[in-house]
């Protein structure tokens, strides 16, 4: 059995921006908002990488980082602890990610503004709920 569990999975698609906190190597602290976490497996994540050279800096140095998920129908917030394992720029993850982010964009009026780097991909070491 893997980490996530099955009613987890509802919280990564509905849509509602996550909240990803890393540190740099020296402990310098940074939080970003993700436009989308994605199920890859009952292990691992995926986040979409578009704007935060400041976060793929800190991952490469420290790969520990801490998600937060809302879950709106739950009324509770998914902690994910994560360690970033490596990223990818093109297959069906990458495309799928890059559909979704094209939807999120057309849904909002900022076509052209989002655009999909990268598909960054994070191990789950723990997961909790408060």
């Amino acid at each position: 059995m893997g980490m996530l569990p099955d009613e987890i999975r509802p919280v990564l698609d509905n849509g509602v921006p996550c909240v990803l906190a890393t540190c740099s190597r020296d402990g310098t602290p940074n939080t970003t908002i993700i436009s989308q976490a994605y199920y890859v497996d009952p292990d691992h994540v995926a986040l979409s990488f578009q704007f935060f050279n400041k976060t793929t800096r800190n991952v490469r140095e420290n790969p520990s980082a801490s998600l937060c998920l809302s879950d709106i129908t739950g009324r509770r917030i998914w902690v994910l602890q994560l360690a970033y394992e490596h990223s990818e720029t093109e297959g069906p993850l990458f495309d799928c990610m890059d559909m979704q982010i094209e939807a999120i964009a057309s849904t909002s009026g900022m076509q052209g503004i989002f655009k999909l780097r990268a598909a960054d991909i994070y191990r789950v070491t723990s997961v909790r709920t408060v």
